[in-house]
């Protein structure tokens, strides 16, 4: 069995270009619905800074943390993600629905270019 951090490790590697998850619905998409907080936490680990976190955001739309604001507002924007006028995602037209949008391949499958 994969751990708590390899399962949401999965979930971030399948959202979409242009699409936003909360720290809550991938706690609830590995079957831990209370655990929003450790997701984030998982996002500290060195082992997953290739994984496309900037698409990861607060449950209002909020971005994270002033060290990385700036960085996420940007590669959102560049994604066609529009915010509101206190700079929160619009929610209900860019959250990831699975089920609407579908699971793409993990991007982990793909090589990395810099």
């Amino acid at each position: 069995m994969k751990s708590f951090n390899e399962q949401v490790y999965d979930v971030v590697a399948r959202i979409p270009a242009g699409r936003v998850a909360t720290f809550g619905q991938i706690a609830r998409m590995i079957g831990r619905p209370r655990m929003a907080r450790f997701v984030g936490y998982a996002s500290n680990n060195k082992a997953s800074w290739h994984l496309p976190w900037h698409r990861v955001v607060f449950k209002d739309g909020s971005l994270c943390g002033a060290g990385f604001f700036d960085q996420q507002l940007k590669a959102l924007k560049s994604e066609g993600v529009k915010f509101t006028a206190d700079k929160k995602v619009i929610m209900d037209k860019y959250q990831w629905d699975p089920e609407r949008d579908g699971v793409p391949m993990d991007i982990r499958d793909f090589p990395l270019v810099f």
